[in-house]
């Protein structure tokens, strides 16, 4: 939750006008319980979008998340008809198993990096073919798995996604 890359992409997402909550899964930084890695943190999950959608009941509801939490939203957004948009940042698609994606029904955004050594816009496409029309990827070139020399810029285009998602609905 307070990584750099979480913490810009919130900014991002917050500077476009979304309400935003971050939070760890289970067994992360200070929160209870354990991990598990086979599926009850999407249950964490369900918990801060029903949170979210008690806090501010009526609007759309969008989910996001970087690296293992990219996959765990995935993962629970193919069955959560609430999830209207998905924001994936550095999908670990060469590390894990991903090719449900191809399974999202909602407009979906990945924002991976050219040198991630847990998956890059070559093994999406290699792992995942034919990615379908609702989900747009780009990549920024030349940074690792923490987007390092390059946080600013993927807030930047976070926001500008955003921004563009939110005239479009």
């Amino acid at each position: 939750m307070h990584n750099n890359v979480v913490f810009r992409t919130a900014r991002g997402l917050q500077a476009a006008g979304l309400a935003v909550l971050r939070f760890n899964f289970r067994g992360a930084g200070a929160s209870e319980g354990l991990h598990d890695g086979a599926g009850a943190e999407e249950q964490d999950a369900r918990a801060a979008l029903d949170h979210l959608q008690r806090e501010f009941p009526g609007i759309p509801l969008w989910a996001a998340g970087f690296s293992f939490g990219a996959r765990t939203i995935a993962s629970f957004a193919r069955s959560e008809p609430r999830i209207e948009r998905l924001l994936l940042v550095a999908l670990p698609c060469r590390a894990y198993d991903c090719s449900f994606v191809a399974q999202l029904s909602m407009r979906t955004h990945l924002v991976l990096a050219g040198n991630d050594e847990y998956g890059t816009l070559r093994d999406l496409r290699e792992r995942v073919p034919p990615l379908p029309s609702n989900i747009d990827v780009e990549e920024i070139g030349g940074v690792d798995h923490f987007f390092r020399g390059a946080t600013p810029e993927l807030e930047r285009r976070i926001r500008t996604w955003a921004e563009g998602a939110l005239t479009l609905r």
